[in-house]
């Protein structure tokens, strides 16, 4: 897989959320809420985006926090990505 996102894009995928409750109920897949913690798998170059100059912050493989209905979700060789704009990610996890 080769994806190159443009200007301020960042291809990310999503980090697998415990499908068990805390006191031991397991989830099925409907009851489990879209996560917003995903790996950075691609970064696009960044620059002039709306007139403004863009500096990517994020890099290839840090983990984020991002906006819950942000971005567009899509397959690839039958693994789940989604592309969202710098600016919808909310924090970089350390």
């Amino acid at each position: 897989m080769n994806i190159k996102p443009l200007f301020d894009k960042v291809v990310v995928e999503s980090v697998q959320t415990e499908e068990k409750t805390k006191s031991g109920f397991i989830l099925p897949s409907s009851a489990q809420e879209k996560p917003q913690t995903a790996r950075v798998v691609a970064v696009g170059p960044g620059g002039n985006v709306d007139g403004k100059d863009v500096k990517m912050v994020v890099k290839v493989g840090d983990t984020i926090l991002f906006s819950k209905y942000s971005g567009s979700e899509f397959k690839v060789d039958g693994k789940e990505f989604t592309i969202i704009r710098q600016s919808d990610i909310l924090a970089i996890v350390e």
